[in-house]
C-alpha cells in the first residue's frame, strides 16, 4: 500500500513538471503554390481573345475601372458595348480619349464631364484585337458571375511545385522536429490514464481497509489523507523519484531552448504599424491594382521597391483628397520629406534574393512568399524566410521550360540522367554562392 502510495505521488509530481514547462511550440505548415491544371479558357466573345484581355485590362485598365457596374476613377465597364456609340468607337476612344473631346464627339464629352473632366489615359499602342480583346473579357465576366469570381479575385499561385509556407523538415533553419513534442504529449496522456487507474485502486483500497475489521468493533485506521501527504513525503525524499524528476526537467528546459534558438531572427508574423493607414485589402483586392503598379522594381530590380508619394498622387489627386490618411501624403510632399514606411519583410545581410530573378524568370507569384496579400488590411510577414523553407522551395519548384530555349540543353542533360522534372535543384538552386557572396 505504501509502495502504491509512493508511486502516485512520483506520478503527480512529474505531471506537474510537464504541465508547468512543456509548451507546444510547433508553428503551421502552409503549403502554397501552383502548379495545379489551369481553369479551362472560356470561347472568345464579340471576336475577342478573352483570356488576353484579361491580362490586358489588369495591366491597363483595372487601376480605374471595374468590370462591374461599379464607379473607381472611371464608369464601370458592365454594359459597355451597349450604351456607347459602337465597338470602332471604343477603339479610338481608348487610343486617345482627349482627342475625341476635343473633336466634340458628343458622347465623349458627355463622359468626360459627367466624371469631373478626369483625363483619361490614352493606349496608342493597343491594336483593334487587343481592345477587341478586353471588351469580350468583360462581356464574359459580367455574363458569367461565377466564372468571374474565380477568374478576376482569385490570383494564380505561381512557381511551379509547392513551396512550404513555414520551414519544413529537410533544409538547414528549418526548425527543430515535433517529434519530440509528440512523444511528450503522449506521455502526458499515458500518465494520466495511469494516474487515474491508480487513483482509483487507492480509493478503493482505503474504503476496504478503512472499515471496522470483524470482530474488533471500533478499530480505527489512518485517515486517507493523512496516508497521501506521507506518501508524497515519503516520493520527496526517494533518490530514485528525485534522479526521474531533475531528467525530466532537464529535457523539457532543453527543448525549449533549442526552440528558442531556432526562432532566433525569425519574424514571423510581425505586422508594424505603418505611418499612414493603407490597405492592401481595399486596393488589391477590392479595386484589384496590379501589384506592379506600384512596386515597380518587381520584374527589373533586386528590390520590389516601396512607391513613392508620387505613385499615390496618380489616384489620390483626386480621390479622397479629404481623407486624414490622405492628407499625411499631400503633408509629405508639401513638406519634402519621405514617408516614413516600416519594412515588413526583412532578410539578413549575409542573404541575396533577387525579386527579378524569381518574379520575371521564375514566374512566381506574389502570393507564394507574402501569402494572400490582397485580403490583408494590415501587412504580415505570413512566411518564416529562413533558409529551410528557401531550400524547400528549390527542392519541389519545377523550372519553367516552356517555349524558353535557353533551358533546352539543361533539359535534355537532366533527362538523361532522370525521368523527375527539371526542379530548381537542378539547376544550382541548392549552391551556397548563389544566396551567400
Amino acid at each position: 500500500m505504501n509502495r502504491l502510495t509512493k508511486s502516485c505521488g512520483a506520478l503527480a509530481l512529474a505531471l506537474t513538471m510537464l504541465v508547468g514547462s512543456g509548451r507546444v511550440n510547433a508553428q503551421d505548415s502552409v503549403a502554397t503554390g501552383g502548379g495545379g491544371p489551369a481553369a479551362a479558357t472560356p470561347a472568345p466573345a464579340g471576336g475577342g481573345d478573352a483570356a488576353a484581355g484579361k491580362t490586358l485590362f489588369n495591366n491597363n485598365c483595372a487601376q480605374c475601372h471595374a468590370i462591374t457596374d461599379e464607379v473607381v476613377v472611371g464608369p464601370g465597364l458592365k454594359g459597355v458595348l451597349q450604351r456607347t456609340p459602337g465597338r470602332d468607337w471604343l477603339h479610338r476612344w481608348i487610343r486617345n480619349p482627349m482627342a475625341m473631346v476635343g473633336s466634340g464627339d458628343a458622347y465623349a464629352n458627355q463622359v468626360y464631364n459627367k466624371f469631373n473632366k478626369i483625363p483619361m489615359s490614352s493606349f496608342p499602342n493597343l491594336t483593334d484585337a487587343d481592345i477587341d480583346g478586353i471588351l469580350a473579357y468583360i462581356e464574359e465576366s459580367n455574363a458569367a458571375p461565377a466564372q468571374a469570381a474565380v477568374g478576376g479575385v482569385a490570383q494564380e499561385r505561381g512557381g511551379g511545385g509547392a513551396s512550404a509556407e513555414n520551414g519544413s523538415g529537410g533544409g538547414f533553419g528549418a526548425g527543430p522536429s515535433n517529434l519530440f513534442t509528440f512523444v511528450l504529449v503522449a506521455l502526458l496522456v499515458v500518465m494520466l490514464l495511469v494516474l487515474g487507474v491508480l487513483l482509483l485502486i487507492v480509493t478503493l483500497l482505503s474504503k476496504a481497509v478503512s472499515s471496522p475489521a470483524s470482530g474488533t468493533p471500533g478499530a480505527e485506521t489512518t485517515p486517507f489523507i493523512q496516508r497521501l501527504r506521507t506518501g508524497l513525503a515519503n516520493t520527496v525524499n526517494n533518490s530514485t523519484i528525485r534522479s526521474v524528476i531533475i531528467w525530466l526537467f532537464i529535457l523539457v528546459v532543453s527543448k525549449e531552448t533549442v526552440d528558442g534558438l531556432f526562432s532566433v531572427g525569425i519574424q514571423q508574423g510581425y505586422a508594424p504599424k505603418q505611418p499612414i493607414a493603407y490597405s492592401h485589402k481595399l486596393h488589391a483586392g477590392q479595386y484589384k491594382i496590379d501589384c506592379n503598379y506600384c512596386h515597380t522594381g518587381v520584374n527589373k530590380g533586386k528590390n520590389a521597391t516601396i512607391p513613392s508619394a508620387n505613385i499615390c498622387m496618380n489616384c489620390h489627386g483626386v480621390i479622397k483628397k479629404e481623407s486624414p490618411e490622405i492628407q499625411k501624403i499631400y503633408a509629405a510632399i508639401e513638406q519634402d520629406r519621405p514617408i516614413e514606411w516600416v519594412r515588413v519583410h526583412n532578410l539578413p545581410d549575409l542573404a541575396y534574393f533577387n525579386h527579378a530573378q524569381h518574379v520575371n524568370v521564375g514566374n512566381v507569384q506574389c502570393q507564394t512568399c507574402h501569402g494572400e496579400i490582397e485580403k490583408m488590411e494590415v501587412v504580415e510577414q505570413r512566411s518564416s524566410l529562413t533558409m529551410g523553407w528557401c531550400i524547400d522551395c528549390h527542392r519541389n519548384t519545377e523550372v519553367n521550360t516552356k517555349d524558353n530555349a535557353y533551358y533546352d540543353k539543361l533539359v535534355a542533360l537532366h533527362r538523361k540522367q532522370s525521368k523527375m522534372p527539371l526542379k530548381v535543384a537542378n539547376i544550382g538552386g541548392l549552391e551556397c554562392s548563389k544566396c551567400h557572396y
